[in-house]
């Protein structure tokens, strides 16, 4: 046998890793041996393999899922580093993500609901009939924001053909939308010309699963909120602070909640009022 290979057993202790993770690595083509017996099955590893199988080791101790330790041990130097400083920031954006979520919940569970609510404003609004484009989905919340941005982007370049944007664009859910709800969600634009835009979703809103309707008018109680506010789970304190409000005035709820976009996104700062958070009411 070449002296330069190594059993499993001492190669795993070698690397630092199990002899079942060996194995796991191996029919995923992550960490292959450099010899395996044809007799016996027995699998063998060059003494060379053991600052990759270290690296794996290490990469799973960020739980970075082993399709992406594949993806950067076979990287490059500088792209390796790359691709492990956007896993690192996707890790930092959904533990951002979660605790902020956790102090929400603690809030929650606390009894300081009332102190949350009272950072918001509520008041209320009419909005006349709208002929709008909407775009619906089913889609959970870590895919809403980029759904949103995405459609009301495509709507907002339809609605040239369908005589002009009249009015501030918004998303209406019609159930619930969160990690384990799809909703459905449905992005609106309103535009100037009924007609022209059922011709052009006759001929082309087909592909995007876009409709033309009329929204009714609507007297809307809400509160306005910045960019940094929409993120989840911020967004649910002032949805439930425009419940609490109705609740208080002895309004009903006369539809689903919507987020209505009157900022230009990509323009804004943190601090800057993007989005009035709204549920229509009746008395």
């Amino acid at each position: 046998m070449d002296e330069e290979l190594l059993t499993i057993g001492a190669f795993a202790a070698r690397a630092r890793l199990s002899a079942k993770a060996l194995r796991l690595y191996d029919r995923l083509g992550l960490l292959v041996p450099a010899h395996v017996d044809t007799a016996g099955g027995y699998r063998y590893y060059r003494a060379s393999q053991t600052e990759r199988a270290r690296l794996v080791a290490l990469l799973r101790q960020l739980d970075m899922p082993l399709a992406r330790i594949a993806e950067v041990v076979e990287a490059d130097g500088a792209e390796a580093a790359e691709l492990l400083a956007a896993y690192w920031a996707d890790v930092e954006t959904r533990v951002a993500g979660q605790r902020a979520l956790a102090e929400y919940l603690r809030a929650r569970l606390s009894g300081r609901s009332s102190e949350m609510y009272g950072r918001f404003e509520v008041v209320m609004t009419e909005v006349p009939e709208q002929v709008v484009i909407s775009e619906t989905r089913h889609t959970l919340a870590g895919e809403l924001p980029a759904w949103i941005g995405a459609s009301l982007t495509r709507l907002g370049a339809a609605a040239d053909a369908c005589g002009g944007v009249t009015g501030a664009p918004f998303v209406v859910y019609h159930s619930e939308v969160s990690m384990e709800s799809d909703g459905p969600a449905e992005s609106c634009v309103p535009v100037a010309d009924e007609a022209a835009a059922r011709a052009w979703a006759g001929k082309r809103g087909r592909a995007w699963e876009t409709t033309v309707r009329v929204e009714p008018a609507r007297r809307l109680a809400y509160t306005r909120i910045t960019k940094a506010q929409v993120a989840y789970p911020q967004i649910l304190a002032a949805f439930e602070a425009v419940e609490q409000w109705i609740a208080g005035q002895g309004l009903e709820k006369a539809g689903p909640c919507r987020e209505v976009y009157f900022a230009d996104w990509d323009a804004s700062g943190p601090d800057d009022a993007v989005c009035d958070v709204a549920f229509p009411v009746r008395w």
